[in-house]
Order: C-alpha cells, then structure tokens, then sequence
C-alpha cells in the first residue's frame, strides 16, 4: 500500500505505539487516584504535557489536553467569544476554515454574533490585509487555521496577530494549527495567537486526543463540568493511552522537524513536477506551500472515480472535493476554480516516512487512470 492521505490521519509511529502499549498494560492508573498506579498515571500525565508544551515553545500549564483538534476548535471559538463578550459580538474567520471552526460560526450567528467571511485568493491564499481590514471595535474573535488542509495555503498567522496589536483591537486570535504543527515552524511566543487547536494523530500520534493553548493569562470558563482534571477547565478522566501517545509523538516530531520538513517538501515538489510532466492538462490547485500537500486536478476526471481507481492499484489519497451529500468542496469553491477543476480535484498529502518510488507509482498510477477514464493520449 501507498498511503498518500496523511492529511486525513497518520500512521502512529513506534514511539507512541510503545507510549500506549505501556499505559493500558503497565501504567494503567487513573491520573486522578492518590495510591502508586494511580501517581504513575499522573507522572506520564505530566510528561505528556510537557512534550506537548515544548513541541510549540509553551508553558506545561497552558497546554490542556481535548478528544481531538474538533472540539479544541469548538472550545477555542465558543469560549473565546464568551470570554471576549465584553468587546462586541462579532467573529473574524476565513470561508475556508475547517467544518470543525464554520459550523461554531454558523451556530454563532443563530445566537445572535454577526460573523465575517473572509474570501481567499485563486491559490487559496488568505492576505493578513484581508482580516485585519475586516476587524472592527467590536469583533470579539479572529479564527483564521495556519495550513489549509485541502489547498496547502500557509495562512500569515504570526502577521496577522502583529496587525491586531498595532490596532490595538481587544480581539481574541485563535488558529487551527491541526495542519500546520510539525509542517510550519511555529513557537507561541513568535506567532502570537491567544489559542491554538492541535491534534494527536495527524503527527503520528493515536486518534483520540488533542490539545488546546491557552495563553497564560486568558481565563475561559470551563468548557466540561465534572471532576475538575485539566485543572477545572475540561473535566472528565484523561484517556491517558492516546494522551501518552500524543506526547511521544510530539516528542519523535520535535527530534526530526527540520530534516522531516526538508523531505516532505523536497517529495511535494517532485509529485506536482512528475504529475504535470506525465498529464500535462493536469492542474496543481494550491499554492505548494505546505510541505505535505500536493493539490492535483485532473480535468474530465471525477475526483471520486480517479480514488477509486487509485485505490484498486493500493494507493491511498483523498477526493479535494469530497464533502457530505454531494455538495462541492467549500474550500475550492471559495477558490472560485471552475466546476470541471472542482469535480475532478484529488488530494496527495505525504509524511516522512514516504518516498520517491511511491511517489512514481502513484504517478504511473494516475496517468492510467486519467487515459483510461478520460480518453486522454
């Protein structure tokens, strides 16, 4: 198998797997419980949040631990903007923010908050001009992600926090960092967020864990009500396999981040040359600016039947466009592309561990398929 769909999920690698197999057989204590188990369980706990911290230069205390990069957007936009009530009830985000960030807004905007989209370019770029033009004295929230996770785009997050600061705007700044940690250097202090939402198993962690930064200084109310862990604010007992797995990871991509950006990017290059050398009416969507994704369309061919075909010859990627029950992408349809390029748009997202020949055969693969389905020469 080519497993071209990294930016969907990732292999867990063997440091988190260890990370887990040690903490349901061994290390299997309730972090929560004063005897020895349950003292271990709050030690790796500890360590845990500590890896967490330093993969994106935080303090331990502001990194508190989610199910996912779901409903760390959830908690980031909805508690933000309560947070934030007193400076208005308006929200600044992006048309091309994940499901996870638009439908808050959407449910934002059925309470009552007035929400601004902000539009991207062609390529799927987003100007930190765009958002910081569209805040006013009484925008509460500034969402906008750091990689968009279908086109690539590397959004100016760290210019954007500069441009509300010369402002002098009270509003709050969350990103969606899910796409970008391990794939965009970034540290808290240099990009300026107040929020940041973060997920385990897209750097090869395990699903079932993520992680929300919360500025030191910033007080949310608590977003679940219980038993008081991540001190008060997210109660409920800590799933400590995929949380433990989640500071290996974070500890593995810390270690490689630099050569692994270097190889990812060096293969992104090679797949959009090779691609557009072999079907030269093929269309690279995205700007190639992420590391890790490579947007292809291949006019005339349907996104869902080029996957399908792709996955008979063991080769995994995403349709660009897929989306519920049919409907067009809405991040490529904010990209104002054209209906054929829309429909017949793929997505190739890599990790470390992916190599040259893969990327041949996937070439060779999609070239095939594009004859075969479209009737090209």
């Amino acid at each position: 198998m080519v497993y071209f769909d990294n930016a969907a999920t990732t292999k867990p690698c063997a440091a988190a797997v260890e990370a887990v197999n040690t903490v349901i057989t061994e290390n299997f204590g309730n972090p929560s419980s004063l005897h020895s188990a349950g003292l271990s369980a709050g030690a790796a706990l500890k360590e845990a949040r500590a890896r967490v911290a330093a993969a994106i230069g935080a303090a331990p205390g502001e990194i508190f631990f989610t199910s996912g990069g779901t409903e760390a957007d959830n908690w980031a936009i909805f508690s933000g903007m309560k947070a934030n009530r007193r400076a208005g009830r308006h929200l600044v985000i992006t048309a091309v923010e994940h499901h996870a960030a638009l439908n808050c807004a959407a449910q934002l905007e059925k309470e009552g908050c007035e929400v601004t989209y902000i539009q991207p370019e062609a390529d799927g770029t987003v100007s930190a001009a765009a958002v910081l033009e569209a805040v006013r004295p009484d925008t509460a929230l500034v969402s906008v992600m750091m990689v968009n996770n279908e086109s690539g785009a590397v959004f100016p997050v760290s210019e954007i926090a500069s441009g509300l600061k010369a402002k002098k705007s009270a509003a709050l700044l969350h990103t969606d960092a899910v796409q970008g940690l391990f794939k965009v250097p970034f540290t808290v202090k240099k990009l300026g967020a107040d929020l940041i939402s973060l997920s385990a198993h897209k750097v090869h962690g395990i699903k079932g864990a993520g992680a929300l930064y919360i500025r030191k200084g910033l007080y949310l109310a608590p977003y679940v009500h219980g038993g008081g862990q991540e001190s008060g604010l997210r109660s409920g007992t800590e799933p400590m396999p995929a949380i433990a797995a989640f500071g290996a990871a974070c500890a593995e991509g810390a270690k490689n981040f630099q050569a692994d950006a270097e190889k990812m990017t060096a293969l992104r290059d090679y797949i959009a040359k090779r691609v557009t050398e072999e079907i030269p009416d093929a269309i690279i969507y995205g700007p190639l600016q992420a590391p890790h994704i490579v947007p292809v369309s291949v006019p005339g061919c349907p996104s869902q039947v080029l996957v399908n075909s792709l996955a008979a010859e063991g080769i995994c990627v995403s349709a660009g466009s897929a989306c519920s029950k049919g409907k067009r992408s809405h991040v490529l349809t904010a990209q104002r592309l054209a209906p054929t390029v829309i429909d017949a748009a793929i997505r190739v997202s890599i990790c470390p561990e992916n190599t040259a020949e893969e990327a041949e055969k996937f070439v060779s693969a999609l070239a095939k398929a594009a004859k075969r389905i479209s009737g090209r020469r």
